[in-house]
């Protein structure tokens, strides 16, 4: 079986990109566990965030995140770049510099060839390398379903975490990514989408968030997250619940893929979207004049998306002209954080 006619989307169960349990499932699942304690452990299980961190001296810190799931473009080589490029980023989402990954392989090694595995692997060696990480292990077995992610662990100084609470009244959030990838990876299954969209997202997608990281580096930021499954409005909710503020988003400022919204409008929405929202969206108040695909887009589940930055309100502008002249052409300041009502989320 050739790599080259085999469509990769297809062997998806359900419709939609990766197949994540649905956020509410997870929560229930991991609520009550007694876990391990360690004064070491800066960030972990207790407070959701993008990655765990383990201070090994007063000056070292390690950053431990892991990303698999199934592919949502059919060309292999796309999709190892997009899947090293999604786990790679929880650690810039956390102000660290990735250093070594392991491959995490799920392969149906009895219908699909094994050059599509080794084409997958190489897409995922192509974004490490671009982002001077070391593979250094991995582990494979046998499924029926074929997916793909890395382990990654990364350094950061203790003293410069970011963290997805750490919001405060009067910053301006950055998102540097469009959304939609969720729709347009439902859109490409059902083959809808065109050559030139479907090569623009997956361009969009296997871009590493590392100039993004690079750049806020040099300004006062104060949380950060990627935009991944969850979708915007649910990982923006684990930054506003329990932040002591809230926030305010304009709908018509936010990134989003034209087509997405066109899709969104014909009903075209990944389950993950309603999961998302029956989990999060009791926290969001939407104003009459945000249109319903708009909101579905806010809920989609994204993979590999942007960094969404919480940066003092005096630096926003000069922070997405940096991101701008790195590239990221999208960036774009599309809320603040206000002092009232606490923990909400309003959008409009």
């Amino acid at each position: 079986m050739s790599n080259k006619t085999i469509r990769l989307t297809q062997t998806v169960k359900g419709a939609g990109c990766a197949a994540k349990i649905a956020p509410g499932i997870l929560d229930k699942a991991l609520c009550g566990l007694d876990l391990p304690v360690d004064p070491n452990l800066l960030v972990g299980l207790d407070r959701a965030d993008d990655a765990a961190v383990y201070r090994v001296s007063d000056d070292l810190a390690l950053v431990q995140t892991v990303d698999f799931f199934p592919p949502m473009v059919d060309d292999p080589f796309s999709f190892g770049q997009i899947a090293a490029a999604n786990a790679l980023s929880d650690v810039y989402a956390m102000g660290g510099v990735p250093k070594t990954a392991m491959n995490i392989v799920a392969f149906p090694a009895n219908t699909m060839d094994i050059s599509i595995l080794r084409s997958i692997i190489e897409g995922g060696l192509s974004k490490m390398r671009e982002a001077g990480v070391v593979l250094v292990g991995g582990h494979t077995v046998e499924d029926s379903e074929l997916k793909y992610g890395l382990a990654v662990t990364g350094y950061i100084h203790p003293d410069r975490i970011l963290t997805k609470r750490s919001l405060q009244c009067g910053d301006r959030l950055i998102l540097t990514k469009p959304l939609g990838t969720g729709i347009v990876a439902t859109a490409i299954k059902a083959g809808l989408a065109d050559q030139k969209l479907t090569e623009l997202v997956t361009q969009a997608m296997a871009t590493l968030n590392r100039d993004a990281a690079v750049t806020m580096d040099d300004y006062p930021v104060h949380a950060c997250t990627d935009i991944t499954g969850f979708g915007f409005l649910g990982h923006l909710a684990e930054m506003v619940v329990d932040s002591g503020c809230g926030v305010r988003i304009n709908s018509s400022h936010v990134p989003m893929y034209l087509e997405a919204l066109e899709w969104a409008a014909m009903g075209l929405i990944p389950a993950g979207a309603y999961n998302n929202r029956d989990f999060r969206g009791t926290f969001v108040d939407f104003a009459d004049s945000v249109p319903q695909n708009v909101q579905d887009l806010l809920f989609d589940p994204q993979t590999s998306g942007g960094l969404l930055i919480a940066v003092v309100a005096e630096e926003a502008e000069r922070l997405v002209t940096a991101l701008k002249a790195k590239g990221i052409d999208c960036a774009a300041i599309v809320g603040e954080v206000i002092a009232v009502p606490v923990d909400r989320i309003i959008v409009e």
